[in-house]
C-alpha cells in the first residue's frame, strides 16, 4: 500500500474525472504511473551517470588494449 500527498488542484481533478467515469481514483494514479514511470527512470538514471561517471577510455586506449585488465598489446 502506498500513501501519497497530492495537491489539492490535482485531487480535485481526480476527484471529479473519478465520477465521471466512475472509476476510482487509484485507477487514474496507476494510469500514470504506468504511462510515465519509464521516463522517469531514464531522467534520474542520467542524472546519475551525469555525477557519477563510469571509467572512459579513448579509441587509442581500447586499440592498445590499456587499462582494459590485461597486458597491452605489442605494436
Amino acid at each position: 500500500m502506498l500513501a501519497v500527498r497530492i495537491p489539492d488542484e490535482i485531487e480535485t481533478r481526480l476527484e471529479r474525472l473519478a465520477a465521471l467515469t466512475g472509476r476510482p481514483k487509484s485507477f487514474y494514479v496507476r494510469e500514470a504511473l504506468q504511462a510515465h514511470l519509464d521516463e522517469i527512470e531514464d531522467t534520474y538514471t542520467a542524472l546519475y551517470r551525469l555525477e557519477h561517471p563510469a571509467k572512459r577510455w579513448t579509441l587509442e586506449d581500447l586499440e592498445n588494449g590499456s587499462d582494459l585488465g590485461r597486458s597491452a598489446k605489442k605494436k
